[in-house]
């Protein structure tokens, strides 16, 4: 009987440490707009370093980082988005996320911090023409007066182009 209560205690406290990254958002601006990305997918913040370019690549994909001896494929959010490219200053950073099992870098203009939005709070992504931009967006968060953008990472590459970046990246 004790052991049955050990075993799910254990259960008890292994859900509880997943629970701690629930709701929790990883916040950064690009221009005028402050966009989200669950903390579950961000594996690191560093800030911009030497890009190695790669050829025949989308104009969004920059290249590659060596972060500890790992290719890291990098995608400018910007250029993602369609957005005009601005020159990276000493805010710009890199988030490196896992999508699919990849690990990749994007660049954005700077990084906010981390908030709690709860599912409450949070409203599906509005019903307009499904174009390619609309595909990124998982939901809009509303914090106090605000609205962030919160995005699906799964979303941000087409499997096209996962298989491309793999390739060049031998990953």
């Amino acid at each position: 009987m004790a052991e049955n209560q050990k075993l799910d205690g254990d259960l008890l406290m292994e859900e509880k440490q997943e629970d701690t990254q629930e709701g929790k958002f990883l916040t950064f601006s690009m221009g005028a707009e402050e966009y989200g990305i669950e903390i579950r997918h961000v594996t690191e913040i560093i800030g911009i370093q030497s890009i190695t370019d790669l050829p025949d690549m989308p104009d969004f994909v920059k290249g590659v980082i060596n972060l500890r001896g790992k290719v890291i494929p990098v995608i400018d959010v910007r250029l993602r988005f369609g957005m005009s490219e601005r020159p990276y200053d000493e805010r710009t950073c890199i988030v490196v996320i896992n999508i699919n099992g990849l690990a990749v870098g994007l660049i954005v203009d700077s990084v906010s911090e981390v908030i709690d939005i709860p599912a409450g709070n949070i409203e599906p992504p509005p019903k307009i023409k499904k174009g390619e931009s609309s595909r990124y967006i998982q939901g809009l968060g509303k914090v106090n007066e605000n609205v962030k953008i919160l995005l699906d990472t799964r979303q941000m590459l087409f499997s096209d182009e996962m298989d491309q970046i793999k390739e060049a990246t031998n990953v």
